[in-house]
């Protein structure tokens, strides 16, 4: 077996259902997966301040109950750009998920559709995203503006020819944030792994860095493939372009925020990727509320980076979300048990926030999002 591949036998100590928790999800995973696509998934960039601060932000934010409400009827179902979701949830674009677990996305995609939740296929998902949309769910195209611009709008234009429901365009990766976990690892994809939407052969991406320094085989391809120069004109080029639901992904200044739903964008993503670009930003809870109230409903505000519990997505719903993705959490799933542990995965999601919903006193989402926070301290 490829040091680089997973290997799913490995799994059958620990089942899905053994699962209760996205916390066993995620040691269970470290059994199976090999070290250095451990290290991939979790890493952060630098020193991973922003990625511990991400959890450490989410713990200080303290929701405020109420109580005497008829909850008998509790329900998680709500819209997700303006479409029916049974949890306010999708699953975030992650690359390369046949690193994990053979049938990659494809596993992953059948566990969204089931739980009934969006599935968002990456630009460097290792399954073309018409595959993913042949399963008939609710798929979400994510696109990584290429040098290229034209090869870039084509992507979107096979995306929408597809049946994608939804454009989410990430906007914090001018390049890759250096990953020390890759660099010291010189990490570089197998094979068998490939980006369906970018090559038919091997690519900078297989070909682990020499010399002196190394380095990470992905960054080295990013690198070379990204472009550095998305500006807001590309937004605008991109909504002219499309007629799908447009989303910007990696806001963190409300001002930014501000200009995306003047440019006509249906949403944007909170986030600092994870932890995994500039190391010593703003954890994306800390930037949400003020991202809702200057925005002001000129358009959705999702919640990305670090969410790992229901209660997570009670208080990202508390400070004025309409949902959350989850990015980790679907992988370490997929690691374990293939669909069966992508849907585990989501349905402790599920149980855990119908559980937070009733015991805050919320009968539906909309009543999450009247509930008052405190953080940590006062």
């Amino acid at each position: 077996m490829d040091s680089t591949s997973a290997d799913p036998g490995a799994a059958g100590a620990v089942r899905p259902e053994d699962l209760h928790c996205l916390a066993d999800a995620e040691r269970a995973a470290a059994t199976v997966l090999p070290a250095a696509v451990r290290d991939f998934v979790a890493g952060g960039s630098g020193a991973e301040v922003t990625l511990d601060a991400n959890r450490t932000a989410l713990d200080g934010v303290f929701v405020v109950p109420r109580v005497l409400r008829d909850v008998s009827g509790c329900t998680t179902a709500t819209t997700l750009l303006g479409r029916p979701a049974r949890l306010p949830l999708a699953l975030a674009p992650v690359a390369y998920q046949r690193l994990v677990h053979p049938e990659g996305e494809l596993a992953a995609a059948r566990a969204a559709r089931a739980a009934g939740v969006p599935f968002t296929a990456s630009t460097l998902s290792s399954v073309p995203v018409q595959a993913l949309t042949a399963l008939g769910g609710d798929v979400w195209f994510q696109l990584y503006w290429l040098r290229d611009a034209e090869r870039s709008l084509d992507l979107v234009r096979r995306a929408e020819d597809a049946g994608a429901e939804a454009v989410m365009l990430t906007v914090d990766v001018p390049w890759m944030g250096r990953r020390l976990r890759d660099v010291r690892n010189r990490f570089a994809l197998p094979d068998h792994v490939r980006a369906a939407h970018l090559e038919e052969g091997p690519s900078a991406a297989h070909r682990a860095p020499s010399g002196p320094g190394h380095g990470s085989a992905l960054a080295a391809h990013t690198a070379a493939v990204f472009s550095p120069a998305l500006t807001w004109s590309s937004v605008e080029a991109l909504r002219e372009r499309t007629r799908l639901p447009l989303i910007l992904k990696g806001i963190l200044a409300a001002e930014d925020a501000v200009r995306a739903a003047e440019c006509g964008v249906d949403a944007v993503v909170v986030s600092n990727h994870g932890g995994r670009q500039l190391d010593g930003a703003l954890p994306s809870v800390d930037a949400l509320p003020e991202v809702v109230a200057q925005v002001a409903g000129g358009c959705e505000v999702l919640l990305d980076s670090g969410v790992r519990s229901g209660t997570d997505v009670l208080r990202a719903l508390a400070l004025g979300a309409s949902g959350v993705l989850v990015g980790r959490p679907a992988l370490w799933g997929l690691a374990v048990g293939g669909e069966g542990g992508v849907r585990r995965v989501i349905d402790l999601l599920a149980d855990e926030f119908r559980d937070a919903l009733g015991l805050a006193g919320c009968a539906d989402t909309a009543a999450a999002r009247e509930l008052r926070t405190v953080r940590h301290g006062g």
